[in-house]
């Protein structure tokens, strides 16, 4: 099932009683709503226009139309690329690799589609003036976090991560409005990473999330909010392809941060990888 079908079938017991019939009524009839107008839908469903309006912002949409047409993305995909494969019992070592490839390249491919470019540059544009980046992040999570503090350290961008969330709340705790703070958790709903979050904006920090595609706690406190695929079923015991996903969403970050401050980042880049060399 498509990322933005899954996180409406995931919320469906959050919404109210009209929210619930266009939610079911979308998620019976997602191939013939792409190429319906509010008012149709709003007539299939039961739902009035406003409500549909609400719903589609629910879901981070500016309204219908952008629901449309990214859901239309969504469902133009190949229907074998459509889900994850699953750990077998005794699978031999060559479906294993080829399931993996598949796993990984969806997931990069659904984030892809999910990602709003305006909330892309308004993240690049808050780490280009930051004084301080604080990264949140716990068990997987936190290992993305490490990955992106390794990055911006090697530009020189004071940045700080902890595995310990006593030390990310006491990190946020002295965060002003010149800095930017990152939380990054699969379900949006990790008790810690929210704790540093809510921290770092009310000492008027930027927060930025980074979470499952839909409404969530994280989401919520941050004023920037990125998604990765929601598609991860049964791979979450391994937390494999959610982590490949916010690695993408990292690395793209990354590299819009340095073009845009290409001449002046490039070269320290150059310079750590030259020094690390020279001294290890």
């Amino acid at each position: 099932m498509p990322g933005i079908l899954t996180a409406i079938q995931e919320q469906m017991d959050t919404m109210n009683r009209k929210e619930k019939e266009i939610a079911a009524y979308v998620l019976a009839h997602a191939q013939n709503i792409v190429h319906m107008g509010i008012t149709e839908l709003s007539q299939q469903s039961g739902g009035s226009t406003a409500t549909i309006s609400r719903f589609c912002k629910q879901f981070h949409f500016s309204g219908f139309t952008e629901f449309k047409l990214k859901l239309a993305a969504e469902l133009a995909l190949e229907p074998a690329a459509q889900s994850y494969q699953d750990i077998v019992a005794g699978n031999p070592l060559p479906s294993i690799v080829s399931a993996m490839e598949a796993n990984h390249v969806r997931s990069i491919t659904d984030t892809t589609r999910m990602l709003d470019m305006k909330q892309l540059h308004k993240a690049i544009e808050a780490l280009k003036s930051a004084r301080q980046i604080d990264l949140y992040g716990v068990a997987t999570s936190g290992l993305v976090a490490q990955d992106f503090y390794q990055k911006l350290v090697r530009i020189g961008k004071r940045a700080v991560t902890f595995s310990d969330p006593h030390m990310q709340v006491t990190s946020a705790s002295n965060l002003t409005d010149r800095d930017v703070a990152i939380g990054i958790s699969y379900s949006g709903e990790t008790a810690e990473t929210i704790a540093a979050l809510k921290c770092a904006a009310e000492n008027g920090a930027t927060t930025i999330s980074l979470t499952k595609f839909g409404a969530n706690t994280l989401t919520s406190l941050a004023s920037i909010s990125l998604f990765t695929s929601t598609l991860e079923e049964g791979m979450r015991r391994g937390d494999m392809a959610s982590r490949i996903a916010q690695l993408h969403v990292i690395d793209i970050l990354f590299v819009g941060l340095v073009s845009e401050q290409f001449d002046d980042l490039v070269p320290r880049l150059e310079n750590s990888f030259q020094m690390v060399k020279k001294y290890r």
